[in-house]
């Protein structure tokens, strides 16, 4: 058996476009333009280019983008100030704080600090709350991004066992919650389970957000699975990026697999461009029913 390749940069570019007339068709009848504020604090080379790509990902789109570089030194009172000011602005529909942030800023202060409205990464508390009850206002990103990859390929996921590797905050945790939402049983691993291959080999659907290169190897996969690798890291010694999934074995067991790069990346920031597009809409369908109901 050899995996079939799902294929995240087309899905991608498909979403795009149809992203792409949707901010069309709203800026011509209303002379809306959504717009995404990043902030970037720190020299953190990673982050930097993260936002590059997500600031070319909107203008391709037709989203303005505006950038705000932070020195390292900032402090959690200057990012909620700022954010404060984003969360006045009309032409400002979405806020992006590109993590991590320096180790002095306090990050749930400033998540807290972002308007529900304009919470188009998915990180605020209220907005967690809202995926443990299937009713996000905006779906975190990443999570989001590999449930539609599954749509795409048609791959069922109710009453699929399911396991995801990694109990992080941006990935593993919601994820997991979102798919139970979807009917899945599922389980989460983490760095402290114990004899990691014998959950991964329970999987129908095997999702590895672990941050750990080639953690999971062939022998740890059933077979037939479909296996999501979210991991991106460096080759030690090499510019080389790599998943957390051994690709070559893991491919020659699955019946589908994410590359890396080209797999669960470029629908993270397609999530972001959504969800970006999504908040202006509102934000315009909302000013509308202002005026409707206080005419001058």
């Amino acid at each position: 058996m050899t995996a079939r390749l799902i294929d995240g940069d087309a899905i991608s570019r498909r979403i795009r476009e149809e992203l792409a007339v949707r901010v069309r068709r709203l800026r011509a009848r209303s002379g809306v333009v959504p717009g995404l504020a990043v902030l970037l604090a720190g020299d953190d080379p990673a982050s930097h280019v993260y936002v590059r790509n997500k600031q070319r990902a909107c203008a391709r789109a037709g989203i303005s983008s505006v950038r705000y570089d932070l020195p390292a030194t900032v402090t959690t009172a200057e990012l909620v100030e700022l954010i404060g000011n984003l969360n006045h602005r009309d032409d400002v529909h979405g806020i992006l704080v590109q993590l991590p942030l320096p180790p002095q800023v306090q990050v749930r202060r400033v998540l807290e600090a972002i308007d529900m409205g304009k919470d188009v990464d998915g990180f605020h508390p209220a907005n967690v709350g809202g995926v443990v009850v299937g009713e996000p206002l905006f779906p975190p990103c990443t999570p989001s991004g590999v449930l539609e990859l599954l749509a795409h390929e048609d791959i069922e996921v109710a009453g699929r066992n399911v396991v995801v590797v990694g109990a992080s905050n941006i990935v593993g945790k919601p994820l997991s919650l979102m798919l139970v939402n979807h009917d899945a049983t599922v389980s989460i691993c983490h760095a402290k389970t114990r004899d990691l291959a014998q959950f991964t080999r329970l999987a129908d659907i095997l999702v590895v957000a672990a941050g750990v290169p080639g953690l999971v190897t062939a022998d740890m996969v059933r077979e037939g699975a479909v296996v999501i690798d979210v991991g991106i890291n460096r080759e030690p010694g090499s510019r080389r990026i790599v998943g957390d999934v051994d690709f070559e074995g893991v491919r020659r067991k699955a019946s589908y697999l994410t590359p890396v790069p080209g797999g669960v990346g470029p629908m993270t920031v397609t999530m972001l461009l959504q969800n970006t597009v999504t908040a202006a809409e509102r934000s315009h369908s909302a000013a509308v029913d202002r005026q409707m109901s206080h005419p001058a």
